[in-house]
């Protein structure tokens, strides 16, 4: 199937792996780096955008903080097991594409939609259900139930356009178009500062070169951040899917008669594959919300800077999550075409440039940790405490890419139940007992400690991992 007129570069280079070709180890670095960079930039554009969020949200007091701060985790784990779902079907189609069957893939696109939208609508009856006892359950001040409550649920609201979100994107990748939902998701943080600035506040005048510019607000507060950020994924949702069904290699045909029928192989791979991160997005966004619960009692002042440091730190690991969906999109293509050395190649290749990229930006952030919280807070007390605990966190950086980016390319293989197992052992075997240890005695500082312990040995266990699974003379 030729996938355009004139194919680009990256097309090339992934038709060498589909067509059974020697690549150079030039070739691989390009590819990697090709398939990487659009990701990279959404994720860096994402965290922009939460960045910006929180310097909106952030003007409004160090309780309002609080409140988005509190639930984050929280939303975080609906996130996770959205995601699963999509990876479930989204892993196949890579190992489709790279055999070159487009026809299969389009099945297995088929059957996703119906199947991850009924669990995405599970999800949001239980979001709904549990948002007015979170706070509280959560061991939070009472002064902040409120805002908590509400935010968590309007993010619950809107899980199902979410969900396609996450479905368009995942597929979109793993059939080796990193641009679209790059660009579709750098979009969806533009429109969310947008409405942001409309929603959050309320009207006001803004005075440029002498002139008095009325702009009009809503004056919802915590509820406007909440609001703005489901509408922009709704909107980039509806696009992304457009894309992914009537413009990409795998848009419908006219000849598909049946379009959602189901195949039980398909659905029993899908939950041999997703079931296990699902399972292990449910135990380690469990853990960080045990890990939310133990900062709560610290106070409003920590749980902001908690808040604030994790947005910060992003900036350090979310370029390794755009390379390990790369390392996700190799792995899985190069496994389905049966290259077995490739993708022993693209393994090594993809983890060590992951360990590059944020051993630098993990020396950026111990230099100008106390810049980077600054910007989010004008509160001087959470601006001491967030970049203290961001500068534990920077030696951590090199070792947490191992074991992003690994776990990234070993999704792509289809072996998802060891990594899953290995990142829930190492957070709550590690992370959460000593965080509960130190957490008394050093307050959010021995929290932050612990973490960047437990992502230390949890690269390494990858890396043993990796080197193993590149050793055997067999795959």
């Amino acid at each position: 199937m030729t996938i355009s007129a004139k194919p680009r570069t990256t097309e090339k280079l992934l038709a060498l792996i589909r067509d059974g070709k020697p690549m150079s180890l030039n070739q691989k670095f390009r590819l990697t780096a090709l398939l990487s960079a659009p990701s990279i930039l959404a994720h860096l554009s994402a965290i922009a955008m939460q960045y910006i969020d929180a310097s909106m949200v952030g003007s409004l007091g160090a309780e309002a903080s609080a409140s988005i701060g509190l639930v984050s985790t929280t939303t975080w784990l609906f996130w996770g097991l959205l995601s699963a779902a999509a990876t479930g079907f989204s892993v196949q189609v890579a190992h489709k594409v790279g055999a070159s069957d487009f026809d299969a893939a389009r099945r297995i696109l088929r059957q996703s939609v119906p199947l991850v939208l009924l669990f995405s609508i599970s999800l949001a009856a239980i979001g709904i259900g549990i948002s007015g006892l979170l706070p509280s359950w959560l061991g939070a001040d009472t002064s902040i139930h409120a805002d908590a409550s509400r935010y968590f649920l309007i993010f619950s609201l809107f899980l199902p356009a979410l969900q396609l979100n996450f479905l368009g994107g995942s597929m979109l990748r793993c059939a080796g178009n990193m641009k679209v939902p790059s660009m579709l998701n750098i979009l969806m943080c533009v429109l969310d500062v947008i409405l942001n600035f409309f929603l959050i506040f309320p009207s006001r005048e803004l005075s440029i070169a002498g002139l008095h510019i009325p702009i009009p607000g809503a004056g919802m507060g915590v509820e406007g951040a909440a609001l703005a950020t489901v509408l922009a994924e709704t909107i980039v949702a509806t696009a992304m899917i457009w894309y992914l069904f009537f413009r990409s290699p795998l848009k419908s045909e006219q000849k598909s008669r049946s379009w959602f029928a189901i195949d039980r192989q398909t659905v029993a791979r899908a939950l041999h594959i997703g079931m296990p991160v699902g399972l292990e997005h449910l135990a380690i966004c469990g853990a960080q919300i045990l890990v939310t619960a133990i900062v709560a009692p610290l106070g409003v002042i920590a749980i902001a800077a908690n808040a604030f440091a994790i947005i910060a730190e992003s900036l350090c690991y979310m370029p390794g999550y755009g390379i390990a969906e790369a390392a996700t999109t190799l792995g899985g293509q190069s496994i389905g075409a049966g290259r077995h050395s490739l993708t022993k190649s693209f393994g090594i290749i993809t983890v060590g440039s992951g360990m590059i990229v944020m051993a630098a930006l993990g020396v950026v952030l111990y230099i100008y940790a106390p810049e980077i919280i600054s910007v989010m807070s004008p509160v001087e007390e959470i601006r001491l405490l967030g970049a203290d605990i961001l500068r534990i966190e920077a030696w951590a950086e090199p070792m947490f890419a191992a074991a992003i980016v690994a776990y990234g390319f070993f999704i792509g293989l289809g072996r998802t139940i060891l990594p899953s197992a290995m990142n829930l052992i190492s957070i709550w075997g590690v992370r959460l007992t000593l965080a509960a240890w130190l957490a008394p005695t050093m307050g959010l500082r021995g929290v932050w400690l612990a973490m960047c312990i437990e992502l230390t040995f949890r690269g390494l266990i990858f890396l043993i991992l990796l080197a193993v699974y590149c050793l055997r003379k067999k795959h």
